[in-house]
């Protein structure tokens, strides 16, 4: 069993932005995160937790996502994502994250929970502050399906 927390962070939305991903299974614990110099919240709160699904080596690992995104969750949780996918993601936001997500979510036993966000709630926060802190370094990556301006991407 394997508790993935994740956050996600943009300031201007679009703006500079980051992620934090924190991966638990009884003593072992791994911080995943990574910034990007023009994105979304949004895009980051999902791209946290496709970071950690992908990070785990084991195909069929029981996994419960913890996010503050009700973006993320309830897309899953409420069955959206899945018909968005029959219906080739047409006029939905960020299409390319969510099919790396289906991917990614396919190869495990994910469930999910909401946790209300900057709530005290300590692996949040710390998924918080490496979502900031990755998003206000020097060298950025570039979220480059987000700067072509691919459809869908807008409106975040």
């Amino acid at each position: 069993m394997v508790t993935v927390y994740t956050d996600g962070a943009a300031s201007g939305n679009p703006g500079p932005g980051g992620y934090g991903a924190v991966l638990e299974s009884g003593k072992h614990r791994k911080e995943l995160w990574g910034g990007y110099r023009l994105t979304t919240n949004n895009r980051m709160e999902l791209l946290a937790v496709i970071a950690g699904l992908e990070s785990l080596k084991r195909p069929g690992t029981e996994v419960t996502v913890v996010s503050d995104s009700k973006y993320v969750v309830d897309s899953v949780d409420k069955g959206w994502v899945f018909d968005w996918e029959k219906k080739g993601f047409a006029k939905k936001k960020n299409p390319d994250l969510w099919k790396r997500f289906l991917v990614a979510y396919r190869k495990h036993r994910v469930r999910f929970q909401w946790v209300r966000g900057h709530n005290g709630h300590p692996q949040n926060e710390l998924c918080d502050r490496l979502a900031v802190a990755a998003s206000q370094q020097k060298e950025l990556a570039v979220d480059e399906a987000y700067e072509r301006g691919e459809p869908g991407l807008f409106g975040d």
